[in-house]
């Protein structure tokens, strides 16, 4: 499989991944992982989920005090070696809540064979990018 058609997969993938948590659509969601995938939300302090169980749990426990909610991410970017980032707008309306919310942040995705085997959340943008350009050179450096 030639870089650009990797690129272009992954990137697919990862905007069809962000499109099912918007509808809400679990099920379709949890395709892209497994039980040795990890959802690390550590970087933002609400720690780290691993396999199919626990990440469902996760999203069903975050998104579940939503009246409305919706994702949309700004910028998928393929960075190599399987490590995509991405930044994402989150908004939305908590039941019986005053107002809205909003969410800027970005995620790094390690895919592995077509499965997402990590994801790391970060409320700081740019810490995200340097993290994602590091973990793409140091899984180049290894593969080479």
């Amino acid at each position: 499989m030639s870089e650009e058609s990797t690129t272009s997969d992954l990137v697919e993938l990862t905007r069809r991944s962000f499109e099912s948590l918007r509808r809400r659509d679990l099920d379709a969601l949890m395709r892209v992982y497994d039980d040795d995938s990890v959802f690390d939300m550590s970087p933002a302090g609400l720690g780290s989920f691993q396999g199919v169980a626990s990440i469902r749990g996760f999203f069903e426990d975050f998104i579940a005090p939503y009246e409305e909610w919706e994702i949309e991410p700004e910028e998928i970017l393929y960075l190599g070696n399987g490590v995509v980032f991405a930044v994402v707008l989150q908004k939305g309306r908590p039941a019986g809540g005053p107002g809205d919310i909003q969410m800027h942040h970005a995620n790094v995705l390690i895919w592995v064979n077509g499965v997402i085997a990590r994801v790391m959340h970060y409320n700081d943008i740019d810490q995200a990018r340097a993290a994602a350009e590091r973990l793409a050179e140091e899984r180049a450096q290894a593969d080479a």
